[in-house]
C-alpha cells in the first residue's frame, strides 16, 4: 500500500464563525482561528480544514458564495487568510479550503446575469426549464424555483437562494478550475469539496418514483469524467490533498471517485453513519464499517468521523452527555482514531461538547430546521410536536460556540454572539479541560500521538471479532509483526467481555484506557459503561 503524508495526517475542522470572535460583532473570525493555532497544534492535528469564508449574503452560513475570490467581512479580509496561511504553514500544519461549487449564491453575479434574460451569454450557467419535475431539495420541498420574469423554473439542490451551477457548460467548468488555480497559487493545501457527486445531473430530469428519496441527486452519468477533467486541468499540477463529500454512495461507487489508479479525489466522506443511523446502532455500525473496508482496503482511502457541523455532536446522538459524558466522548474517540481511515476532529469535540436544546424555534440559525419546521406546521402538524422531532437531529447542535472558558458567552465574544452559547459552557470548556490530565482533551492528545508514532493505525489491516454481540465492538489492527486489539463496550451497562480463549492468551500490554485501573484489576475483562481499551496482542 502506497504511503502518504495525508493518510498518515488527523484534520481538525474549524467551523470559524463560532470558533472565536476578535472584534465584537458576534461571529467568530479568521483572526480568531490565528490566535488559537497553537492550541490545534498542541492537540495534534496536522490540517486545518476551514469552512467557507468567501463573499456570501450567509443565507446557509457560507455554502451561499456570491464571490469565489473574496473574504465575507465576517470572517475578514484577504489580508487575514493570507496571514492566516502563513502562520499554518508557519506552524507545520497544512490549511484546505471548503471547495462549493454544486452551486452558488443567486446574489452571484452570473446568476443575476443567467436571471436577466434568456438570451444572456450566462443564461446556460445555471438549470433552466419550462417546467417543474417532482424531485425535492435539501431543504425545501421542489428542486425548482419559477421565475416570473423569463418564465422558466431554476433548480437548486437546497434552497431557493443556492441555484446549481450547470457543469454540462464547459465555460462554467474553466469558470470554476480558474478560481481554484486561484486558491491554490496562494499556497492552499487542498479542498475539501462540497457535495461534490451533485455536480452531474440525470438528463431530462425525469420523474421520480419516490421523491422522498433524494439519492436522485447524485451520483450520476458523467460524474467522474468532470472529476477526471478537474484533476487533469488543476488537482495533478500542485501537491494537495482532496477529501470529497460524497452523500448516496457505496463503497463500489466510493472506489470510482478514490481509486488511486482513477485520477480523482484522493479520499472521500461518506454518510452511512451519520445521514442513516439517527441513534446508535452497534449491529448496523459494525456493518457499514466492515463493509466498507472489504471495499476499499488496498484500492482507495476512506474517513473517519463521528461530527461536523451538519450533525448533532457524538456524545449526544450516539453516547450519554449525562452520566456518561467523558467516558462516552473518549470511547467514540477511540473508535474513531482505532478504525482504518483518515480521522477528522470537529472543534470541541476535544473537550467533549454536547448537543443542546433550546427552548424555541426562534432561538435556532439553521435553514433546513426551519424550513422542515414551517413545511410540517403548514401540512397541520402541531408546532411544539413538530419542533420536538427535529431538535435530534438540528445542525445548530454542532455550531453552537467554541466554548474557551467559563467566562461570559464562555471567552467566546464580547458581543452578542450569532447563536446562543450551550448553557452548559461553565462546566465544558477548553481552560476547564486543559488543567484536568484527564480531560477528553488530552486522551485527543494521546490517540494523536499513538497514531504519528505507530504506523499498525494507520496502514494496519482490519479484522473485527464479536460481529454480532449487542454491546462490544472488537477488533485487531495487523501491520507486519504489528498487533493490536481494540475492545469498546459501546453502552449504558457493565459487560463481561468473553473473548476466545486464543485472543486472551495473547493480549499484552494495555496501550488506551479511558477509566483507571488498579494494578489487580489489570487483568479483567469486566468492562463499564462506554469503556475503551487497547492492547498490544
Amino acid at each position: 500500500m502506497k504511503k502518504t503524508w495525508w493518510k498518515e495526517a488527523v484534520v481538525y475542522q474549524v467551523y470559524w464563525r463560532s470558533f472565536l470572535d476578535t472584534d465584537g460583532d458576534g461571529y467568530g473570525d479568521l483572526e480568531g482561528v490565528i490566535r488559537k493555532l497553537d492550541y490545534i497544534k498542541e492537540l495534534g492535528a496536522d490540517v486545518v480544514w476551514l469552512n467557507p469564508c468567501y463573499g456570501s449574503p450567509d443565507v446557509d452560513n457560507g455554502y451561499d458564495i456570491s464571490d469565489y475570490r473574496s473574504v465575507m467581512p465576517k470572517a475578514g479580509t484577504m489580508d487575514t487568510f493570507e496571514r492566516l496561511l502563513k502562520e499554518v504553514h508557519a506552524r507545520g500544519m497544512k490549511l484546505i479550503m471548503d471547495l462549493v461549487v454544486n452551486h452558488t449564491s443567486d446574489k452571484h453575479p452570473w446568476f443575476l446575469e443567467s436571471q436577466s434574460s434568456k438570451e444572456n451569454p450566462k443564461r446556460d450557467y445555471y438549470i433552466w426549464r419550462k417546467e417543474a419535475n417532482n424531485w425535492r431539495s435539501y431543504f425545501t420541498p421542489s428542486t425548482w424555483e419559477y421565475d416570473e420574469a423569463t418564465e422558466e423554473y431554476y433548480f437548486h439542490s437546497f434552497a431557493v437562494e443556492q441555484p446549481d451551477l450547470n457543469w454540462a457548460n464547459p465555460q462554467v467548468r474553466e469558470e470554476i478550475y480558474d478560481m481554484m488555480r486561484f486558491w491554490l497559487d496562494k499556497g492552499i493545501d487542498g479542498f475539501r469539496m462540497d457535495v461534490i457527486n451533485l455536480l452531474a445531473k440525470q438528463e431530462g430530469f425525469p420523474d421520480a418514483q419516490n421523491p422522498d428519496d433524494i439519492s436522485y441527486l447524485g451520483n450520476n452519468p458523467g460524474i467522474h469524467e468532470y472529476l477526471q477533467e478537474m484533476h487533469d486541468r488543476v488537482l495533478k499540477h500542485y501537491d494537495v490533498f482532496t477529501v470529497g463529500e460524497i452523500p448516496f454512495v457505496t463503497p463500489e461507487d466510493g472506489v470510482l471517485y478514490v481509486g488511486e489508479d482513477r485520477g480523482e479525489l484522493n479520499t472521500l466522506f461518506h454518510f452511512e453513519v451519520l445521514d442513516y443511523m439517527a441513534h446508535w446502532d452497534i449491529k448496523k455500525f459494525k456493518e457499514i464499517q466492515k463493509r466498507w473496508y472489504d471495499g476499499m482496503w488496498g484500492k482507495g482511502w476512506n474517513s473517519q468521523f463521528m461530527n461536523n457541523h451538519d450533525h448533532t455532536r457524538v456524545v449526544t446522538r450516539f453516547g450519554n452527555d449525562r452520566e456518561y459524558r467523558v467516558e462516552s466522548a473518549k470511547c467514540f474517540a477511540t473508535l474513531t482514531h482505532t478504525l482504518p481511515g483518515m480521522p477528522y476532529v470537529y472543534q470541541g469535540e476535544e473537550i467533549g461538547m454536547t448537543g443542546v436544546r433550546f427552548p424555541s424555534i426562534d432561538d435556532y440559525n439553521d435553514i433546513a430546521l426551519k424550513n422542515k419546521y414551517k413545511e410540517e406546521v403548514a401540512k397541520g402538524r402541531e408546532p411544539q410536536e413538530v419542533f420536538d422531532s427535529l431538535l435530534h437531529l438540528a445542525r445548530d447542535n454542532s455550531r453552537t460556540p467554541m466554548q474557551w472558558d467559563g467566562s461570559e458567552n464562555s471567552g467566546f465574544s464580547e458581543g452578542a454572539p450569532w447563536l446562543k452559547v450551550n448553557p452548559n459552557y461553565r462546566e465544558i470548556n477548553v481552560e476547564q479541560a486543559l488543567a484536568d490530565r484527564d480531560s477528553v482533551f488530552y486522551y485527543y492528545q494521546n490517540l494523536i500521538r499513538l497514531r504519528k508514532e505507530n504506523e499498525v493505525m494507520v496502514y494496519g489491516s482490519y479484522e473485527p471479532i464479536l460481529e454480532d454481540h449487542p454491546h462490544l465492538y472488537a477488533y485487531f489492527r495487523t501491520l507486519g509483526d504489528k498487533q493490536w486489539f481494540v475492545l469498546l463496550n459501546i453502552s449504558e451497562q457493565e459487560v463481561q467481555a468473553e473473548l476466545p480463549e486464543e485472543v486472551t492468551s495473547r493480549l499484552g500490554e494495555t496501550i488506551v484506557r479511558n477509566y483507571p485501573v488498579r494494578a489487580d484489576q489489570a487483568e479483567e475483562l469486566v468492562l463499564k459503561p462506554y469503556e475503551a481499551r487497547v492492547y498490544r496482542v
